[in-house]
């Protein structure tokens, strides 16, 4: 993303930041999401760079102003006064808000930690089942039908935070379940701060091993760190590191394969 698109992120976090955030928040803000995917001459119009940044923020008001909270209002007019280079580019923004204010709301009651842990896990264990990510990704199904699926699994099994925003990453019309799921994760810990570390194992961390490697990560990157933890008994030693793009340890397979790769 360019540092004008994080420029534009960035004041519209500060617009969500200012309120008083609630569930209800994001339960609005992703209202206006689907009502914006769902009619494309309102997501131009919002976005129109012809009409004056004022004009845009008088239409939320006109179409918004009685049927949502003023704080919702207030993050919508902010949004739509930014240039945001396309309507897919402002539903995408609104998105994250709405995913923002349901970490927040986790995060004032004390939960965010666990929400972050469970997301992950439930995504991982769609992504080591065939038959369930084919039946979550399975368009000619309901949207209702695949919703109610994920609470089956979930209810009484997770906090309402993860339900609802597995139940929302179903709805993702733009990316698959798992990318969902991951830009959810990235969003919250982005938003304590935090870079997200996927850290793939030859055996389970024990709690000590846990957090010395979140402390010996966080002073090597200079922020704090959410660990995303996969076993693999396939690693032959070590453990692979990766935070975004940026591989930050290597297993005894990668050591060996770029001792190959320069050799050969």
């Amino acid at each position: 993303m360019s540092n004008a698109g994080e420029a534009r992120l960035s004041e519209l976090d500060a617009a969500l930041d200012g309120q008083q955030v609630t569930p209800q928040i994001a339960e609005e803000l992703f209202a206006v999401v689907d009502l914006l995917d769902a009619q494309p001459t309102l997501r131009r119009a919002l976005t129109d760079p012809g009409l004056e940044p004022n004009g845009r923020a008088a239409l939320i008001d006109s179409l918004f102003g009685s049927r949502v909270s003023a704080a919702t209002v207030q993050v919508l007019r902010e949004a739509v006064q930014l240039r945001w280079g396309g309507p897919a580019a402002l539903v995408a923004a609104l998105d994250r808000q709405g995913v923002r204010a349901v970490a927040t709301s986790a995060q004032q009651a004390g939960t965010l930690d666990q929400v972050e842990d469970e997301l992950f896990r439930f995504g991982r264990l769609v992504a080591g089942e065939p038959a369930l990510r084919s039946a979550l990704s399975d368009r000619s199904a309901s949207l209702g039908a695949r919703q109610q699926l994920v609470s089956d699994l979930l209810d009484g099994r997770a906090d309402a935070a993860t339900i609802y925003l597995s139940r929302r990453a179903v709805a993702a019309r733009t990316r698959s379940f798992d990318l969902t799921l991951g830009g959810y994760l990235a969003v919250a810990a982005a938003q304590r701060g935090r870079a997200v570390a996927h850290v793939v194992v030859a055996r389970p961390l024990t709690d000590e091993q846990h957090q010395r490697l979140v402390t010996a990560l966080g002073g090597q990157l200079g922020r704090g760190v959410s660990l995303q933890v996969v076993v693999d008994p396939g690693v032959l030693g070590g453990m692979r590191v990766t935070v975004g793009d940026e591989l930050i340890e290597g297993t005894v397979a990668d050591r060996l394969e770029l001792a190959r790769r320069q050799i050969s």
